[in-house]
């Protein structure tokens, strides 16, 4: 299998969709006019790519100077466990740079992922949560 990763290239929303249906991650998948808002507004959007099909995404808001937020990493069901994910971070790291720290929430379900590749983990987190 030959992976490539892109930065910033272009992903349609029901291209996001299907991907973050497939990985499991909960997103309005639904409601693609979302879908393409979280993609258009993200700064930062890493694809990975099997020839022309998307089969992981990392998306991130950032300053490109002190903080990033990796708000989705997402990976299809069926290519998970393949160092995809990493790979996507790495890439999505390099792009950001060495001063630039990258902060994530995760799911309960992925809390134990994210110390595998390279996360500190972290209590001091406070959230107001979304309305819809």
């Amino acid at each position: 299998m030959n992976i490539t990763y892109k930065v910033n290239a272009p992903l349609t929303a029901a291209e996001a969709a299907d991907v973050f249906r497939s990985s499991g991650i909960k997103r309005p998948v639904d409601d693609l006019e979302r879908i393409g808002k979280m993609i258009e507004n993200a700064d930062v959007l890493v694809s990975a790519w099997d020839g022309e099909k998307p089969v992981g995404i990392a998306r991130a808001i950032t300053d490109y100077v002190y903080c990033s937020y990796l708000s989705d990493l997402a990976v299809r069901s069926d290519y998970q466990k393949q160092g995809i994910g990493q790979e996507l971070v790495n890439v999505l790291r390099e792009h950001l740079g060495d001063e630039v720290m990258l902060l994530l929430l995760a799911a309960p379900s992925a809390v134990d992922y994210y110390p595998k590749i390279g996360f500190d983990r972290l209590d001091c987190a406070f959230l107001i949560p979304r309305v819809k």
